[in-house]
């Protein structure tokens, strides 16, 4: 039973690598500007 859950296991992890590898992620299209102080900086 345990080499089945291992098995299983391992057919999890390589089809989520896969699914990533493959995965079309949209680029974002909304631009942040944040205007930080000169007071966080460290002199």
């Amino acid at each position: 039973m345990a080499k089945y859950i291992i098995v299983l296991f391992l057919a999890v992890i390589v089809a989520g690598g896969v699914f990533l590898a493959t995965w079309d992620i949209p680029a974002p299209t909304e631009s942040v500007e944040k205007t930080i102080p000169n007071d966080r900086f460290p002199r």
